[in-house]
This record gives structure tokens, C-alpha cells and sequence, in this order.
């Protein structure tokens, strides 16, 4: 089957890339050399993309392309080309309060829905280190440092309402990625669904328990009405251990191709869950001269490093930048009004916290039984000492969900894993 695509568009490939960007100035000239100096590498092995990596004598450039369906299933998974659009109106979005925390973005071409960006070197993918057991201290911090400043600068209190409307018109059409996200991450882990996979045989038993827990279903389906109706700050959409490229000294997120108006908490909590996976996952690759359970430790201390540092920035910026329409500061000028005001914003960032409880449930429950897996889990080649792992963080998700009351804070989250 050929999927019909619009006039001008192709997938690239070496020669087509080389001409590509030879048609371009500044991004020749940043590369150096001739076209047939620089070497190409393909190494998109995400759901979804063509990425290539350039290097030249002088520099290198790294470019991602939509192709017409979802590449992890092929072409019997159509997909519209535009979250190429929407990642790059991320990136321009997010650029004023983002710098150093994501890569740099360079260009666009919309014809052929590639967008052009700083290459990322010597940095690996977040979740690679930490299925490897290496430890970055300062990789959750930057996360949540770059979730508050982005978050917060397109919300209703750092944006005026003429700006935010201006993002809801242009992410309202993303409809193509908040549709998977409605259905593979709402939907589909919790129906009979074609897509979805588990461990098998052994979490059969367990995807029927949780396909016929009635209370668990109408909770996750609450989440996703809420997932589509609360428009809170542009949001990342899709921001896990896999969005973030790191070294041992820099952090960068990346890939908002699913970025649109929506709930803070579901980044926040997205994120949440990908360290409980993995802190969790970690036994699974434990070897006879590491049981893992110091990588373990560590990297379940970085949920309250996680949230202490959004929750902590995003005060401060509300306190220090506050210019949206919602709580405007000039409402607030009498003595009295600091005390109530810095109470109703700690309430607001602690709804935050109970928000990303929920989200974190169902991220977690979609990484299991639904179409897109985790490494942490998969990696794990031994399904016997994976399915337990699964089971575990699975539970703990259905915990979050059915059961938030007993996360306050995050040390509540960490003794809930440590406790199994």
C-alpha cells in the first residue's frame, strides 16, 4: 500500500537530505564542507519518525521528518504529516523561556515536514542511562525546571488572553496526536483492543482483572475527559524518560510533536511515572555483580527532586511574573491580599500534584497493557522476571487511581514502591 501524500512531500533520504540542506545557507555553512563530505545516519527508532544525524566538518545538524503513518506500525497506521507543524510551534513557543533546556531549532520546511535542529552530542536518551544504571544528578531537576517555565509562561497567569487564545487555535488542530492520546493512552489499555499487548501468558490473568474493574474504567475515562477539556498551559503531551536526551552536565527535552492546550499535571505526572517504572524495572536488570538496588534507590529519590523543583519554580514565577488575566496582580494591592493570594497559589500547585497522581495511574496501566511499551520493562529479555516487574508497577498504578488520598507528597509515592 502507497499512502497518498501532499505535492512537494517525500521521505528523505541520504541523497535527497544532502541536497536538502545544501539549498540552505546558514545550515550548509554551520555543517561546512561539501554535500558529499558530511556523513548521515538514520537512527529514528521511535514510534513515529524519520531522524537523521549530520555531521560535517564543521558542525553537525539533526533532522526529523513526519512520515505518513505511525512508524512503529506501518503503513496500516495512517497518520496526518502536520505534527511536524505542531512540534516546531512548540519549539518557537516555548524558545523565550527555554533556552539550554531544549535543542536549539534551526528551521522548518513545511513542504516537506522536517524540521532542522541542533544535533545533541555526546547526550543519550534519559531512559537508556537509566536502564543502564548510570546516574544524572541534575537530569529531574532539569525537567522540572524546564516543565515549570514552560508550563507557567502559557498558562493563564504568564500569558495575557489574547496569547493563550492564540495557542489553543493553533494546537486545537493537533488532532491527529491528541486522538492516539485519547485513545492508546485513555482508551484502548482498558478495552479489547486490537493494538494493545502485554506479557503473555503470563499478565493474561491480569489484563482481564483490569479490563473488567469497572470503578478503574470510570476513573481513567474521568481522566480523559479531563485530558481533553482542561486547558491549563501548553503542555508537552508526551514528556517521558525517552523526550529527554542527557550527559552527566546537560539536560534537554525533546520531541512535542503531541504538544497541545492542555492539563499540567499529565506532563507532570507522566514523568512521575516513568521513575517509578523505572526504579521499579531495575531488579529485572540486575546482574551477579549488581543487584541493582542502589540504582533502584536512587533513581526513586529523584520523584520528590522531580516535584519539590517544579513545584518550588513554579511558585516562584507566579510570585516574580505573574502577567495573565487570571489572578491579575493588579487585583491584589491591599496589605491583607499577599497572605490569601500565596495561599490560593500553593492550592493550585497542590491540585497539580493530585492531578499528576491520576495521570501517572494511567500512564503507567498504558505502558503495560496498551500498544506502546516501555524499555525499562521490555528490555528485560527474561518475560518470567518481567511480568512480576510489570505487575508490580501496575498494582501501584491502579493504587494511584483508585486510592490517590494516600499520595500527599511525593515521599508517599516512594515508600508506596519501596513497600511492593
Amino acid at each position: 500500500m502507497t499512502l497518498a501524500t501532499p505535492a512537494g512531500y517525500r521521505a528523505l533520504d541520504d541523497a535527497s537530505l544532502r541536497d536538502f540542506l545544501a539549498g540552505l545557507p546558514d545550515l550548509r555553512d554551520r555543517l561546512g564542507g561539501r554535500p558529499a563530505d558530511w556523513s548521515i545516519v538514520e537512527v529514528g527508532d521511535g514510534n513515529l519518525n524519520l531522524v537523521f544525524l549530520i555531521d560535517g566538518p564543521d558542525g553537525s545538524l539533526c533532522v526529523k521528518q513526519s512520515l505518513p503513518y505511525v512508524r512503529a506500525a506501518g503503513e496500516s497506521w495512517p497518520l496526518p504529516l502536520d505534527r511536524a507543524f505542531f512540534e516546531q510551534s512548540y519549539y518557537r513557543a516555548v524558545a523565550p523561556v527555554s533556552e539550554g533546556l531544549t535543542p536549539r531549532f534551526y528551521y522548518y520546511q513545511p513542504e516537506l515536514y522536517a524540521l532542522v535542529m541542533e544535533r545533541l552530542s555526546p547526550h543519550i536518551i534519559l531512559r537508556r542511562g537509566l536502564i543502564e544504571g548510570r546516574r544524572y544528578p541534575g537530569a529531574a531537576a532539569a525537567v522540572a525546571e524546564f516543565a515549570a517555565r514552560a508550563t507557567f509562561a502559557t498558562s493563564d497567569f504568564g500569558a495575557t488572553l489574547e496569547e493563550k487564545a492564540e495557542l489553543m487555535a493553533t494546537f486545537a488542530r493537533n488532532t491527529s496526536l491528541i486522538r492516539i492520546t485519547a485513545e492508546v493512552v485513555f482508551t484502548d489499555p482498558l478495552a479489547n483492543s486490537p493494538r494493545n499487548r502485554w506479557t503473555s501468558p503470563e499478565l493474561d490473568g491480569l489484563a482481564k482483572e483490569f479490563r473488567a474493574d469497572s470503578a478503574l474504567k470510570v476513573t481513567v475515562a474521568e481522566w480523559g475527559r479531563r485530558f481533553l477539556t482542561e486547558a491549563q498551559a501548553l503542555i508537552h503531551g508526551d514528556l517521558h524518560s525517552g523526550s529527554v536526551m542527557v550527559t552527566e552536565t546537560d539536560t534537554r527535552v525533546m520531541d512535542p510533536e503531541f504538544a497541545f492546550v492542555g492539563p499540567i499535571g499529565f506532563d507532570i505526572g507522566a514523568f512521575i511515572a516513568n521513575l517509578v517504572m523505572n526504579a521499579i524495572a531495575q531488579e529485572g536488570h540486575a546482574t551477579p555483580g549488581d543487584d541493582r538496588k542502589a540504582e533502584a534507590e536512587w533513581v526513586l529519590s529523584q520523584v520528590p527532586v522531580f516535584w519539590d523543583t517544579f513545584s518550588s519554580r513554579f511558585l516562584a514565577l507566579w510570585d516574580d511574573k505573574a502577567r495573565g488575566d487570571a489572578y491579575p496582580p493588579a487585583m491584589f494591592t491591599n496589605p491583607g491580599d499577599a497572605e490569601a493570594l500565596a495561599g490560593a497559589r500553593k492550592a493550585f500547585v497542590d491540585r497539580l500534584f493530585a492531578d499528576a497522581i491520576g495521570y501517572a495511574g494511567v500512564k503507567t496501566i498504558r505502558r503495560i497493557l496498551g500498544f506502546a511499551h516501555n524499555a525499562d520493562f521490555e528490555l528485560i529479555a527474561d518475560p518470567a522476571r518481567r511480568a512480576p516487574l510489570e505487575e508490580k508497577a501496575i498494582r501501584l498504578a491502579r493504587r494511584f487511581l483508585l486510592q490517590p488520598a494516600s499520595f500527599k507528597t511525593p515521599a508517599d509515592i516512594v515508600a508506596a514502591v519501596r513497600e511492593g
